[in-house]
């Protein structure tokens, strides 16, 4: 017999009214990554930063599945990985050593997305990383770094070279090996950047499905090009794209906001 999922208490009287509204964005992006079929089953990660002095994030519960994440059964952590407050779940070691990671080196990565999709895993594999062989690709390609493998993400110590391969300025990485990642200023801005890397990932496979040496590749200049184009993506994503996608959601799968 299955067990059911232990509830929770809804904590939207408990937390600041920031606080809600990204455990509302984090549980719905939580479904989305499901929806799309993203999820590893009980594995991978999105987080969000509180802000506040105290540098303390949110990050899911480690045995649910993402599809059954709501707003109140977020986990609230510290940067020791140690939940600020009383919780009925555990947290994922390796998921707090990459996201602490990046929370840590970027003041910017409000919220992080990581994932392993059979897609990005493979192209996490290839030796060339991401080929700017798609538009999709073009977008991503000049904001995307490389993390080398280091084994599965427990050791803290990896976390200041997570955090300087991402570098200053770049949206997305791959974890060699392992697979993908973004950040971005708002759950909004992190889940499209993960479309688009997902999405270039994914048709790079089927691509060098028929071989690599019929590829067309872009004249010189075009991915500088197409990296221009698409400057203004967070805010496609906030207003634009995170609406529709929360509406595709609610018709989905709802009670994320509870």
């Amino acid at each position: 017999m299955a067990t059911a999922v232990q509830p929770v208490a809804n904590v939207k009287d408990r937390v600041s009214a920031e606080e809600w509204q990204l455990r509302v964005d984090l549980a719905a992006a939580y479904r989305l990554v499901a929806l799309y079929g993203w999820d590893d089953m009980i594995f991978t990660h999105l987080s969000v930063r509180i802000p506040g002095p105290e540098h303390h994030f949110l990050i899911n519960p480690y045995n649910l599945m993402f599809e059954e994440i709501t707003a109140s059964s977020l986990v609230k952590i510290d940067m020791n990985g140690n939940p600020v407050d009383e919780t009925p779940y555990l947290v994922n070691a390796a998921g707090f050593t990459v996201h602490s990671a990046i929370h840590m080196a970027r003041d910017d990565a409000h919220a992080v997305i990581h994932l392993h999709t059979p897609s990005g895993q493979a192209v996490a594999a290839q030796s060339n990383g991401l080929l700017p062989i798609s538009q999709t690709a073009m977008a991503v390609y000049s904001r995307l770094s490389y993390h080398d493998y280091e084994g599965i993400a427990t050791d803290l110590e990896e976390r200041e070279r997570l955090g300087s391969d991402l570098g200053p300025t770049n949206n997305a990485m791959i974890l060699r090996n392992h697979g993908t990642l973004t950040v971005g200023k708002t759950m909004a801005d992190a889940f499209v950047s993960m479309y688009y890397l997902e999405r270039a990932c994914e048709v790079q496979v089927k691509a060098l499905s028929a071989g690599a040496k019929g590829l067309n590749n872009p004249p010189q200049g075009t991915p500088e090009k197409v990296h221009g184009q698409t400057e203004g993506i967070s805010m496609l994503a906030d207003k634009l794209a995170w609406p529709a996608l929360l509406r595709k959601l609610d018709r989905a799968n709802p009670g994320y906001a509870n």
